[in-house]
């Protein structure tokens, strides 16, 4: 037998279902990716909480008890919830509107909204709504979290440069350049550099030192935590604070409080849609995330059990003061190459995080806001997806214009105004491919029993029989272009008496398509020409056989083209 984790069958309820099948074997991996990716997420998780608005001690916070949540009830079994970079954005982006950034109230908006998103989540997994994923393309996620991680390297740019806010023009930049602070500017410049060799080059001169190739991938992970050690104890022992060096300040000790208070109706009207959208992103994101963590182990999941995950993972850093949380990317790859064989690694992990909470927290007291930036601007790096753009660009250029319109969308109209805009896009693309059917005359494959495009092949036909084959669904938005089709080809061929309409690519035909075949029908009989159909679905004949066009206006129906070929061709031979 395998030593991998199977998943229970989907549509299983029980609590913490992974463990019924759990395995001795296993726990050593579990308690390595535990210890290992509780050290890994510490500085990233404060940068998210930063990026968020948040204090840097909430972003610990949210790492507790989501990935409590996220074993009891998700699928995947090495996926990380918690705090990830797109979520802390779209919370400051979301919220600022409503609250002034780090205000009292604003902090208050962002608990619920990550109980507000937990909620939702948790809502649609119980009514089994997973395939609402597909309402957002890859070309469209894509767009968005292109656009997302740009925004998101341009507000840490302040930070870097040891400034409150970017300059307004270039030309404010160089007249204001001697404000900028050299040594945050060093310190980060230094930062910016270890963990960019630590992503790109590390890895593979640690396996040149002679080191095992997941070992050195590991290790070259949690670089990070060198060079956060290193900066504490920098800052403290030449005390850069006093120097101007913006550092995180007071930090508690103990783990976080447990609370819960419900938003006025005022609050939830103005959260609705922000909890609606972060939801569906963060739901989108881990499943894209837990899927391709799934293929590598020859897994699977189930998207119903991941919303309850997700919605556990949420409504549990709400109560304890968090933001809302979603799968990492970066988190869940240490998980899973340190060893992680069940979501037990991220119960293991919380309680890492949790006595580093009880013990050393205040210590971090002492890191440099301007490490964490540099922590952000290279974990979000990577996100920006410029190869999937040209791959989109070259097959599809209605792809191509979506991924392209929804990242310019998020840099000019923000976060909400940018997944709507790709939506949209997606949409009337869509529409725009649908109001353009492919409408094919076939004839026959001589000797054979296939029929292709007479355009495309050298084929057999029959002067006075039309076989027309609709490779669309028939719609409000293409009836008129069949219908015109139809004409053509038979003003094309004006010996026809039989038309036959090949239907093995329709699946479905809406009122508006009906009453175009309807009108077509009665135009071709007054003409003296039949309308047949073959290779009719089932589905689709099932609504057809309630309409009076398929009882009384149609003259024959085929199981197949062949069939209908031969029939129709003696049939003219008879008259």
């Amino acid at each position: 037998m395998s030593d991998n984790p199977r998943l229970q069958p989907p549509g299983s309820n029980a609590l913490f279902g992974w463990l019924r099948s759990y395995r001795r074997a296993w726990l050593t991996g579990d308690l390595t990716a535990g210890l290992v990716l509780s050290i890994m997420v510490i500085p990233q998780s404060m940068a998210y909480a930063m990026l968020a608005g948040m204090p840097v001690q909430v972003g610990l916070y949210a790492s507790l008890l989501p990935l409590l949540g996220y074993a009891l009830l998700g699928s995947s079994m090495s996926m990380s919830v918690g705090p990830v970079a797109v979520t802390g954005l779209m919370t400051a982006t979301l919220l600022t509107p409503l609250a002034s950034f780090g205000s009292p109230d604003y902090l208050q908006l962002a608990v619920w909204l990550a109980l507000l998103s937990g909620i939702l989540l948790f809502v649609l997994g119980l009514l089994r709504l997973g395939f609402l994923a597909n309402f957002l393309s890859h070309p469209v996620i894509s767009g968005f979290i292109s656009g997302a991680a740009i925004l998101i390297i341009l507000s840490q740019l302040p930070s870097l440069l040891g400034r409150e806010a970017l300059p307004h023009s270039l030309n404010e930049l160089v007249q204001e350049w001697q404000q900028v602070n050299s040594l945050v500017l060093g310190m980060g410049v230094l930062a910016l550099a270890w963990l960019l060799y630590a992503r790109s080059a590390m890895a593979g001169h640690l396996q040149q030192l002679g080191l095992p190739g997941a070992l050195a991938t590991l290790l070259a992970r949690l670089a990070p935590i060198v060079v956060v050690v290193l900066a504490v104890w920098i800052t403290w022992h030449f005390d850069l604070a006093a120097q101007g060096v913006p550092v995180v300040g007071h930090l508690p000790a103990g783990l976080p409080a447990l609370v819960w208070s419900t938003p006025g109706l005022g609050d939830l009207r103005q959260l609705l849609l922000p909890a609606a959208l972060i939801s569906l992103v963060t739901f989108v994101e881990s499943v894209s995330i837990a899927q391709s963590l799934a293929r590598r182990k020859r897994q699977s999941i189930n998207p119903d059990r991941e919303l309850l995950g997700l919605g556990a993972a949420n409504l549990g850093s709400a109560i304890t003061g968090g933001f809302a949380v979603a799968g990492g990317f970066s988190r869940s790859s240490v998980n899973i190459e340190a060893g992680a064989n069940t979501p037990l690694a991220g119960v293991i992990a919380a309680g890492f995080i949790a006595v580093i909470l009880l013990t050393v927290a205040p210590l971090f007291a002492y890191l440099p806001l301007v490490l964490l930036a540099a922590v952000i601007m290279v974990a979000v790096t990577p996100l920006i997806d410029l190869r999937s753009l040209t791959r989109a660009w070259r097959y599809d250029r209605a792809e191509g214009l979506t991924l392209l319109s929804t990242l310019l969308g998020v840099l000019i109209l923000g976060v909400e105004g940018g997944i709507v805009l790709g939506v949209c896009w997606s949409i009337v693309a869509q529409l725009w491919r649908g109001s353009r059917p492919h409408v094919a005359v076939v004839g026959r494959v001589p000797d054979t029993h296939y029929f292709r495009n007479t355009k495309r092949h050298l084929v057999e036909t029959v002067p006075h029989l039309l076989a027309l084959r609709i490779d669309e669904n028939i719609f409000f938005a293409n009836t008129k272009a069949v219908e015109q089709a139809i004409y053509q080809a038979l003003a094309d061929y004006p010996d026809t008496r039989e038309v036959l309409l090949i239907l093995s690519a329709v699946n479905h035909i809406d009122s508006t398509g009906l009453d175009m075949l309807s009108e077509l029908t009665e135009g071709l009989g007054e003409r003296g020409i039949h309308l047949h159909l073959a290779e009719v679905k089932g589905p689709l004949m099932d609504h057809l056989e309630q309409t009076d066009w398929i009882t009384r206006q149609v003259d024959q129906l085929f199981p197949s083209t062949h069939i209908a070929f031969n029939t129709l061709a003696e049939l003219k031979r008879s008259d």
